[in-house]
């Protein structure tokens, strides 16, 4: 059976911090900000954590990072 290959589009957008937790950016900040509040523009610049029902998953397809 062939080597699973990491996913080069997730590998850019999915940092694995010292825990081993996923850290990710917010949706909805590409444009069209000033439709937006401050506080949500603000909260949106702040990283994420993916959620823990699919941290199995996305680590799979970037198990060869690390």
């Amino acid at each position: 059976m062939p080597k699973q290959k990491t996913h080069s589009g997730l590998k850019k957008r999915i940092k694995v911090t010292g825990t081993g937790k996923l850290k990710r950016g917010h949706a909805f900040t590409g444009h069209m900000k000033t439709n937006k509040t401050h506080k949500q523009n603000r909260n949106l610049h702040k990283p994420g954590l993916v959620d823990k029902t699919d941290e199995k998953r996305i680590k799979s397809l970037i198990s060869n990072m690390r």
